[in-house]
């Protein structure tokens, strides 16, 4: 696993200029705006879920749009959606629920990132990032 200095050591080898804001985790959209302190750049949401396979998705859209699972489900061709429990988001992604992030993808923190800077992130790490418009 990752520890937060070696991920922002990684990051900063692969050229990915961050800026980090520590805080607890968060269950809400609305929770975490209280922790922005003047962060610019657009604010996201992200959601660890599985389907009846056992696949894992990282969806990560922006803050305020209302996610259609069933909607969701039919755009990754997927026939059930549902969100991973708390032990498998910490054995997949080594989190707790209201700390998820994509850079965790980086164990299968809290930062701001550029979105062509987050697909070059997984990229590196192993992961492809699918991009959808919803």
């Amino acid at each position: 696993m990752h520890t937060k200095e070696s991920l922002l050591e990684f990051l900063h080898n692969l050229g990915i200029e961050t800026r980090t804001v520590v805080h607890a985790p968060v269950d809400t959209v609305e929770a975490a705006k209280q922790h922005r302190d003047g962060l610019p750049g657009a604010h996201t949401k992200n959601l660890f879920l599985k389907d009846k396979k056992g696949r894992m998705f990282l969806v990560t859209t922006d803050e305020d749009r209302a996610v259609d699972l069933k909607r969701l489900r039919s755009m990754l061709g997927v026939k059930s959606l549902s969100f991973a429990s708390a032990d498998r988001l910490m054995t997949c992604l080594g989190v707790a629920p209201g700390s998820v992030t994509p850079l965790a993808a980086v164990n299968d923190t809290d930062t701001a990132i550029r979105p062509g800077d987050l697909i070059r992130f997984l990229e590196a790490v192993g992961h492809s990032a699918l991009i959808l418009d919803f």
